[in-house]
């Protein structure tokens, strides 16, 4: 038995979770997590919302709410959607917890007492027109290595290159577009060039990782390592344990890797058994795996190795099994830019095991992989319900009917045991590939199985076999069975929901996930059966296409509808109603518009996300007479600009009768983002 420690990357709370999160972090370390557990490894798997972030701070000043109104928000709704997927984190925590922050504090002394982290005076951006020092993340602009125009101040998202803002070409603030000054300010630094030769030592024999996470730490640190600011002038975040630094924080990319360490404490804290975190992080037999996107192996690979060695009697990282981009039609998946397909969306439409079969089939391992609403629907008819789903059902189904249970075996044809011997194949090739992070190779191993049961069962005929030789038909039937049990456990960690009912209708006992020796074990003659279920049926390529053009990603298509851009907001002629998506949100602020006198600025609440919508209500309601109502919003409309001000979507209303405007609410509250059929 092994301790396997499985660390997540952070997500900002400033927004829901997309599938290319999902696809870049979240299903990958699943999978792994759920296999090592059956395994019979003790697994403890560490995440949270990362709340200090800039992200969440930009958020905030868009909703005008406090940073940790944003935070919060997020983090529920997020743990909300990881829970019906099926993530399954042992502790899911918050950077902005008490606890985080001890730790966080802790970390810095110490290492400040050994002299890797010092203080000095450099230029830092500043905004005039904002009156303030701007954080990386409010600092973008040309990236001076690839040229992309949207590069942050800390690391540009097309190429992955860390950067600091006076790198970057043209640079503008965020909030008004103005371009930064230079201006002093102190900050405390972390000596990473003190820990450069140690890092190389450290990855000299990591010849198990994946080659572009490998490649891309040793051409950083060829090309040497300097010392970075970990501190930056801000207001929300870890409060710096000094005297005299009340106007400062310590910075995310410092403070949310210290996350994985705090969170494995907070853990065993939570159970009585506050040293219990040393089990894992002072074991050299435990094993330590991070899970992440290309964009944050350096802080994985380099940053956190650091923090770790500077620590002293921690356990570095094993591996680090970073994935590439999962893209939505060719373009990056972007929570800043609104292209994206959020989670918690996907989830109100399809069945969780849908998403993590195809992100499974489609992950982007080596390279960048597209996301499409087309392949989707081609993969899940053309894979899963016609090969996995078929070869279930049909077993199951024809098994039932004519025996009500598994039947006796009697002597095995060679047939019989080809594919007994191809289940203990396929258990030892998915293992060793699961165990390497290959999970892609793993689940086409399940999915090759799957092919071969149904050859066998076409190939037996056991339609015709039970009318001229009953024994031998059951013979078949008993080995189609066994094949299920194997595919069945092999499964389990790609689609748990799914592996679970066919487990419960199996007449399984015990936790499936907990059986990994039991993939071939004998299901038991005698041992009844359930009438079978449909575990996947087919999706209607015109329904999902219809409904997901409009909805999915910001960049409208043809078919999105338009604003004039006035103050009454008319809606442009539309052939078909049915292309409006209407959801329910909730009004959570009102504020007149700046340049129009009939004008309201909203902020409405749509459940996984929050809109500005600029509605001309003045004549007919004050503030508060909006402030927390229900309307309806249609959201499938480009945004925009009414008197200057960007408007992304419109609120439904109408006349009364009597001259007076009224916009359209439920009769009863409604969930946030419910949608009005």
């Amino acid at each position: 038995m092994v301790k396997i420690l499985i660390g997540v990357a952070w997500p900002y709370a400033s927004g829901p979770i997309h599938l290319g999160q999902v696809a870049g972090c979240y299903l990958p370390a699943d999978i792994f997590a759920r296999y090592q557990r059956m395994a019979g490894n003790e697994v403890l798997m560490v995440s949270g919302s990362d709340q200090h972030g800039t992200p969440v701070t930009i958020e905030a000043e868009k909703e005008h709410l406090t940073p940790q109104d944003i935070a919060s928000r997020y983090h529920e709704r997020n743990m909300d959607s990881f829970d019906k997927l099926g993530i399954s984190f042992d502790l899911y925590a918050e950077t902005a917890h008490d606890f985080h922050k001890k730790v966080v504090r802790e970390i810095f002394l110490d290492l400040r007492s050994k002299d890797y982290i010092y203080t000095q005076t450099d230029t830092y951006p500043y905004c005039k027109s904002c009156s303030r020092f701007l954080p990386d993340r409010y600092v973008e602009g040309i990236c001076p290595s690839c040229g992309f125009d949207n590069a942050r101040g800390d690391q540009c998202d097309e190429c992955g290159k860390i950067l600091d803002p006076e790198d970057l070409k043209d640079p503008r603030c965020k909030l008004c577009g103005t371009r930064p000054i230079p201006r002093d300010s102190e900050h405390f630094y972390l000596r990473l060039s003190a820990f450069e030769d140690r890092l190389k030592e450290y990855i000299s024999d990591k010849d198990h990782w994946r080659h572009n996470v490998l490649n891309f730490t040793r051409n950083y640190l060829e090309g040497g390592l300097h010392d970075r600011a970990i501190t930056r002038d801000l207001k929300w975040g870890v409060k710096i344990p000094l005297e005299g630094y009340d106007e400062k924080r310590i910075y995310v990319w410092f403070e949310a890797v210290c996350g994985y360490l705090s969170t494995s404490m907070r853990y065993f804290a939570q159970k009585d058994d506050p040293d219990g975190w040393k089990d894992w992080w002072q074991n050299k037999d435990s094993r330590h795996y991070y899970f992440l996107a290309k964009d944050n192996i350096p802080f994985h690979t380099i940053i956190w190795p650091a923090i770790l060695m500077g620590r002293g009697d921690l356990e570095l990282p094993y591996d680090v099994p970073a994935n590439e981009y999962l893209t939505l039609d060719k373009a990056q998946f972007s929570k800043s830019r609104r292209h994206a397909i959020w989670l918690p969306t996907f989830l109100e439409r399809y069945d969780p095991d849908l998403l993590r079969f195809y992100l499974t089939v489609n992950m982007p391992e080596s390279r960048d992989a597209d996301f499409t609403w087309q392949d989707f629907v081609n993969r899940i008819n053309n894979e899963l319900v016609s090969t996995l789903g078929n070869l279930i059902h049909r077993v199951l189904t024809f098994t039932q009917k004519n025996y009500g249970e598994v039947p006796p075996a009697d002597d095995l044809a060679e047939d019989d045991s080809k594919i007994l011997a191809a289940c203990d194949f396929s258990h030892r090739k998915v293992g060793e590939h699961l165990s390497r992070c290959e999970f892609k190779a793993a689940f086409k191993q399940v999915m090759d199985l799957a092919h071969q049961g149904n050859r066998y069962f076409d190939r037996m005929e056991p339609w015709a076999l039970v009318k001229v030789d009953r024994e031998r038909c059951g013979t078949v039937l008993n080995t189609c069975i066994q094949m299920l049990r194997t595919i069945n456990v092999l499964m389990a960690p790609f689609l748990p929901h799914s592996a679970e009912k066919l487990w419960n209708a199996t007449g399984g006992e015990g936790d499936l996930f907990r059986s990994w020796d039991r993939a071939c074990q004998q299901i038991q003659a005698g041992t009844p059966l359930e009438k079978p279920k449909v575990l996947y049926k087919k999706l209607d390529p015109e329904e999902v296409l219809k409904t997901e053009s409009t909805t999915s990603a910001d960049e409208p298509d043809d078919t999105t509808l338009n604003e004039k851009e006035d103050d009454n907001m008319e809606l442009v002629p539309f052939k078909e109603f049915a292309r409006l998506d209407i959801r329910v949100g909730t009004v959570t602020d009102v504020s007149p518009h700046p340049n129009a006198d009939k004008l309201y600025v909203l902020q409405v609440d749509l459940g996984d996300q929050v809109r500005q919508i600029v509605a001309g209500l003045k004549p007919y309601y004050e503030p508060e007479g909006m402030k927390g109502r229900q309307i309806a919003v249609i959201v499938n409309l480009e945004p925009a600009k009414l008197r200057g001000v960007e408007s992304n979507g419109m609120l439904l209303a109408g006349d009364d009768g009597a001259g007076k405007v009224k916009f359209l609410t439920p009769d009863g509250p409604l969930n946030n983002g419910a949608r009005v059929r």
